[in-house]
């Protein structure tokens, strides 16, 4: 069901420096008129609720600001409900504005990142409008955190299973943008396969809903899709209708260690020939691993869970014992005590901040490869960050043969900042070359925009400005992102 209301009144160039006035037409461009946007914004929200933004302001930047990217707008304006925010969005549309929607800032691609106009946060609208256990259902807004909504779920006796990372800052409406996953989309999807309905605000100013408590809907086209992973191109998402469902009895996680990376690509396969199925089936390399304090930038380790029924996982997690140390593991631990599990996914859950700290900074891609060509990718990772002269590690969701390719980097170092992005470049088109795609999870943002399109067959990049064009006619929602402004890169 989709209902509505009517609105009132391939090359290696930096994409942020190329595109820094892409889809502007007042704002930050008229530095005269900030003053006044601000002042009009702020009758619509209340003044306290917009402001004008400094360099150092946390909502120029997200994740990617290790790597030196910064934006710039003229406002930031934080709306208090989907209603104001369809009358920011109707504003800026009628008073030709750009507007980047922004959750928690926690991606990786800078799909959050400014390039002018007016910064949409949407961390206001924060509220579970409804969690129902009976029916295994939420519906929540978009400023909801990971954190509260999986805390809400389990004290309901229910599980809400994508768990994208920074729980404590990543919220829905951004989550829902990137259709996010984590480690559990190996066992139970990404975020859209959760979500039967969304509230969304369209240009020029409508707020709609597209589908909604109901678990199918084919009637109109599927635009709840279309939306999910759309990174506020196409619309701002101010709620969703969530499925849930039964939390687990148990979750068993088993941690193998390997010698190599061939070993342990090997044991993925092993486990999917097994007729096995973990919630969890991820990888940590061995530079990840020495980064994290443990062992000589050698070896190779995989992270499972069994969950289920408390017997269901035990059988799993003996199962994946037995296949995990008859593929090769040299060490097989299966902790049991609460504290242990929760210390081990305490340590999965720092790798990433071990990994900046060794030299201040990372440059990510999450590249996605069919699984049998896991091992390829990583070798070919490291052989790009050989040829840059960049240090790298990698780890991921082996199961999904997603492979976070990072390059350790120091961000004051311009040089060495130049040379991450052409190995990241390089890294996208690798995982095109493997057959598989240059995002499997993060989006393409702002960051890998030049580099997907040079892969995009021409035809398939005519659809998809079609789709932008169609939502989107004056181009101002989240421009310069997902696409290119114009012509191929």
């Amino acid at each position: 069901m989709v209902r509505g209301r009517a609105a009132q009144g391939p090359d290696r160039q930096d994409p942020q420096a190329r595109d820094r006035g892409a889809g502007r037409r007042e704002g930050e461009g008229r530095r005269g008129l900030s003053g006044a946007l601000v002042a009009e914004l702020g009758r619509l929200v209340g003044a306290a609720h917009v402001a004008a933004p400094a360099g150092s302001d946390p909502e120029l930047r997200d994740a990617t600001e290790t790597q030196a990217l910064v934006g710039h707008a003229a406002a930031v304006v934080r709306p208090g409900d989907a209603e104001e925010v369809r009358e920011v969005v109707a504003w800026c549309y009628d008073h030709d504005v750009a507007l980047t929607p922004r959750g928690g800032g926690t991606g990786f691609a800078g799909g959050a990142v400014p390039q002018g106009g007016v910064v949409l946060a949407l961390d206001r609208l924060d509220r579970v409008r409804d969690l129902d256990p009976g029916r295994w259902r939420a519906h929540v807004e978009a400023g909801v955190t990971t954190a509260t909504l999986r805390r809400r779920a389990r004290e309901s006796g229910l599980d809400f299973p994508p768990d994208p990372g920074a729980a404590e800052q990543s919220q829905l409406g951004g989550m829902v943008a990137t259709n996010a996953g984590g480690p559990h989309t190996f066992g139970h999807g990404p975020v859209s396969r959760w979500v039967t309905g969304l509230e969304v605000v369209l240009a020029p100013g409508e707020l709609v809903t597209v589908g909604g408590p109901v678990r199918r809907d084919v009637a109109p086209y599927d635009l709840r899709s279309l939306l999910c992973g759309s990174e506020g191109t196409l619309g701002v998402v101010t709620a969703a209708w969530l499925r849930l469902v039964p939390a687990p009895d148990a979750e068993l996680p088993v941690l193998a260690r390997f010698a190599d990376a061939r070993a342990g690509c090997e044991a993925v396969l092993a486990v999917f020939a097994a007729g096995l199925q973990p919630a969890v089936l991820d990888f940590v390399d061995g530079r990840t691993l020495q980064a994290a304090g443990e062992g000589d930038g050698e070896g190779f380790a995989l992270l499972a869970e069994a969950a289920g029924g408390r017997d269901e996982a035990a059988a799993l997690r003996a199962g994946l014992v037995e296949v995990l140390r008859e593929a090769g593991a040299v060490d097989v631990v299966a902790p049991e005590g609460r504290s242990e599990v929760e210390e081990l996914w305490r340590w999965r859950s720092g790798l990433t901040y071990a990994v900046i700290a060794a030299r201040g900074g990372k440059v990510s891609e999450d590249l996605a490869v069919p699984v049998e060509r896991l091992d390829e990718a990583l070798a070919g990772a490291r052989a790009v960050a050989d040829r840059h002269g960049l240090e790298s590690c990698a780890w991921g969701h082996a199961g999904d043969g997603i492979v976070h390719a990072t390059f350790l980097v120091d961000p004051a170092d311009a040089a060495k900042l130049e040379r991450a992005a052409a190995a990241a470049h390089d890294v996208v088109v690798l995982g095109y070359a493997l057959g598989g795609t240059g995002s499997g999870e993060h989006g393409v943002g702002l960051v890998k925009r030049d580099a997907v399109a040079s892969r995009t067959p021409d035809a398939l990049l005519t659809a998809q400005r079609a789709i932008k064009d169609a939502l989107d006619p004056k181009g101002l929602l989240n421009p310069g992102k997902k696409l290119p402004v114009a012509g191929r890169p």
